[in-house]
């Protein structure tokens, strides 16, 4: 009989209806992974549970925890209710991205510092910083929990870390090995590599041309498409409204 109740810190990814009043939410949390709750008559709104279940809420959970079972959740503090976020629609498109994103790689990888890393993002997004490029840094950061990560250090041919001149699929090309690949610029390539290193709790501002910030996304999706296996309806969207954006 389950009659201890454990504190999670936690971000609700998606929820899904079950019968007439109550939830199923799927949590990111930082103690257990992705974990299901059953948030019982959270639909109502006189529930307590109500406004504190709708996806994208940050707190803590107080939930009976059921290990590889769904738990059943008591109540909620909430950490941070990234308002910036909810009152753009933009923000709003590619924080569902990153959830989605999120979900499927962690499935893949079940690797516990993704937590950190998509925490840390939603933070950025919420302070207004350019949402094509934190979703491109952690896309590019997610390659290698999903084991298809760029070679960004060295010539993919030689191993040599000199005179490059551009990136192809897997990784960089040197001047002697490069055939008849198209050019890339040269600072695509830094971008991607710093993309890959920083922290992101230390990006305070991005300043990054429009057509760099494109030739990345453009080179991210097609490699996603290529090699991952990942689909994402909500990366289609953000395709269509991207352009908008940059205007």
């Amino acid at each position: 009989m389950i009659n201890v109740i454990t504190k999670v810190e936690g971000f609700i990814l998606n929820t899904t209806n079950y019968g007439e009043s109550s939830l199923v939410i799927n949590i990111l949390t930082k103690e257990y992974g992705i974990i299901g709750l059953m948030a019982k008559g959270a639909k109502s709104i006189k529930n307590k549970l109500h406004a504190l279940t709708m996806k994208f809420t940050y707190g803590f959970f107080y939930i009976y925890y059921k290990e590889n079972k769904l738990s059943i959740l008591s109540d909620v503090d909430i950490i941070e209710p990234f308002k910036n976020i909810h009152q753009d629609l933009t923000k709003i498109s590619y924080l569902t991205y990153i959830c989605d994103l999120t979900n499927q790689v962690y499935r893949e990888s079940n690797e516990k510092d993704i937590y950190d890393l998509f925490i840390n993002t939603v933070y950025k997004l919420n302070e207004g910083l350019n949402p094509i490029v934190l979703a491109n840094i952690l896309e590019t950061k997610y390659l290698n929990y999903l084991g298809v990560g760029i070679n960004l250090d060295s010539c993919l041919r030689c191993g040599s870390t000199k005179n490059i001149v551009t990136i192809i699929d897997g990784g960089l090309l040197c001047r002697d090995c490069y055939y008849n690949e198209p050019i890339k610029d040269l600072k695509m390539i830094k971008l991607l590599r710093m993309y890959e290193l920083i922290d992101i709790r230390s990006i305070n501002n991005i300043n990054i041309s429009k057509n760099l910030i494109d030739d990345i996304n453009e080179f991210l999706n097609d490699y996603y498409d290529r090699y991952t296996g990942l689909y994402l309806k909500s990366k289609k969207f953000l395709d269509k409204i991207k352009d908008s954006m940059m205007e």
